[in-house]
This record gives structure tokens, C-alpha cells and sequence, in this order.
């Protein structure tokens, strides 16, 4: 078993597993073009000022349909997160390209824009002012940044979509899965970690075209966009919904009800991508479920200021 990183007190970690219960400053990180939830979420954490400030955004590696390997995936999402970034306005904001690939092994950090970033911002910080990072993608980033920098852990509290429920049969999430080496490096680090598990718990995060039409079309260039997105997501909508799971990750911050959640202990992640148990382990803060309809009603009427003030 790999030992933490950093010998953080327990009270300290326990403590910044805690709701912040303020605006905090975050860098999202995330595969933006791999699928069309990212870009919900990276528009609902932009239109959240009163919970959270966008430090910088940085690419994620990912390898399906959507990409020719993890270079051409964070490269394809890094140019996502330009056009977000210039439709809302944001032209000034910081967008780093991540990692090339996934870890090779188990202490091999990817160096990458995106890691030396985060050491940046997060070590610049003092120790009681954590930087909050909201992973949407696979973990190579922000593993590769602890094992870069192992005071890391001491510096940020990491919201991660990731995995699937505890009781699932299995943990075979695109997110956790694209890198085991990294997603073992996260569970291993001491890291204060917010986990969001997909199948049996955020999974009924769902909209459809019909409730995109009547909330979101309308709602200026980003609305329009995230209309068209999800219009272009598939070809027949008939009495077919899809799930938006990366909303969750943000709306933690945004209001920690819609998301409740308890502390276990950090799991293990077999090479089979099951959960497993071990004694000793440090404690993570684990979502057990998501208030939908009042997660997509915050977007709509964000949406709608946002437009409305153009």
C-alpha cells in the first residue's frame, strides 16, 4: 500500500472535508469535448460567482470515439474550453493544455502545463486557504501534480466526478478507469477528497430536449450552445433523456444539500476496477445522492441571468 504523501494532522483533513461554507477560489479540471456534460458544467461553475471563483481551466487527456488518443482528446478538449471560454466573455481567463498521456506506472508523474500550474496557484496560497479543484475527467493532472509536488495535498481539496457507487457491481467509469495509476495515486495521496460516484448515484442527473428547449434555448449565446450540444448528442431525442452527471461536482460547492453526502474511508481500486477495503485508511467525503430538480433549476435561472445582462 502506498503511505500519503504528506503527514497532515487528521483534524486538518477531516476539517476540509467539511462544505467550505463560503466562495472559494477552483480550477476545473476537465475533457471537455468528450462528451457534452463538461460543458454544463464549466458554464454553471462560470455563472456561480457567489460559490466559487474560476481560477483557470485545465485540459484533461481522454481516448474514445471522440479522439485518436489522450494528446489528441486534451488538445480537442483545450480548444472546447477556448470556445466556452470565449462565449462567455471570459477571454482573459486562464486555460492551461494537461497531460499527453496517462501515467505510465504508479510514481510516474506526466509533466504538463496543467500540473505546474496547479503547483503554481496552490503552493502560492496559504496553508488555512486551500485551492479547490473540480476534476471532471480522468485524474492524470492533478496525480501527476501530487507525485510533482507531494505538499500538494496539503493545499488543495479535490471534487472528483469519479467511479461508481460503493455497492455497484463494479467501478468501470470512463473517469476512473482511462487511469488506474492515477486514480490510485488520488486514493492513496491524503488528499481531501469530495468523491461523486456516476452509476447509483448521480446517474439520475438527467434532462431531455424538450426541458432544454423551454429553459436553456433561449438563454443567450450559452444557452444557445448548450442547446445545440446537446441537440447534436443523438439522432433520434423520442422519449430519450441523457444524464449531465459533471453538474454535480459544481453544485457541491454551489449548495451542499443538493448533494449529501458522510465520510468513509478512502477506498482501493482493484485491477478488475472493483472497490475494495483495507484497514487504516484516511477518510474521504463520499456523495450519496443529488437533488436534481433543483440542480438543473439553478442552471436555468443562471442561465437566464446571464442572459439577461448581456
Amino acid at each position: 500500500m502506498v503511505k500519503p504523501f504528506v503527514s497532515a494532522a487528521e483534524d486538518r483533513r477531516v476539517s476540509r472535508l467539511a462544505h467550505p461554507g463560503k466562495k472559494v477560489s477552483i480550477v476545473m479540471d476537465t475533457d471537455t469535448y468528450n462528451e457534452i456534460d463538461d460543458q454544463f458544467a464549466l458554464i454553471y461553475a462560470l455563472n456561480s460567482p457567489e460559490a466559487v471563483e474560476v481560477e483557470a481551466v485545465h485540459a484533461a487527456p481522454f481516448h474514445n470515439t471522440m479522439s485518436d488518443g489522450p494528446e489528441d482528446g486534451m488538445e480537442k478538449s483545450y480548444r472546447e474550453i477556448l470556445k466556452i471560454r470565449s462565449l462567455a466573455g471570459r477571454e482573459t481567463l486562464p486555460v492551461c493544455r494537461g497531460s499527453t498521456t496517462y501515467m505510465p506506472g504508479p510514481d510516474m508523474p506526466v509533466e504538463s502545463e496543467a500540473a505546474r500550474d496547479l503547483i503554481r496557484r496552490a503552493m502560492a496560497r496559504g496553508e488555512e486557504d486551500p485551492l479547490y479543484v473540480v476534476a471532471i475527467g480522468a485524474i492524470t493532472n492533478v496525480a501527476s501534480a501530487l507525485l510533482l509536488e507531494p505538499a500538494l495535498a496539503d493545499r488543495i481539496v479535490l471534487v472528483w466526478l469519479g467511479g461508481h457507487a460503493f455497492h455497484w457491481q463494479n467501478t468501470r467509469e470512463f473517469n476512473l478507469e482511462q487511469d488506474l495509476h492515477a486514480t490510485r495515486v488520488v486514493f492513496n495521496s491524503g488528499v481531501p477528497l469530495v468523491l461523486l460516484p456516476c452509476m447509483g448515484v448521480v446517474s439520475h442527473l438527467t434532462t431531455t430536449l424538450s426541458e432544454l428547449r423551454d429553459h436553456v434555448r433561449d438563454k443567450g449565446p450559452l444557452g444557445q450552445y448548450l442547446y445545440e450540444t446537446y441537440l447534436g448528442c443523438m439522432d433520434d431525442h423520442t422519449g430519450r433523456s441523457r444524464v449531465i452527471w459533471d453538474l454535480s461536482a459544481v453544485a457541491w460547492l454551489v449548495r451542499p444539500e443538493w448533494c449529501p453526502s458522510e465520510l468513509v474511508p478512502s477506498p482501493l481500486v482493484t485491477d478488475d476496477c472493483r472497490w475494495a477495503e483495507a484497514e487504516g485508511r484516511h477518510p474521504i467525503r463520499y456523495v450519496t445522492h443529488v437533488e436534481r430538480d433543483a440542480i438543473f433549476k439553478d442552471l436555468f435561472a443562471k442561465l437566464g441571468q446571464a442572459s439577461a445582462a448581456e
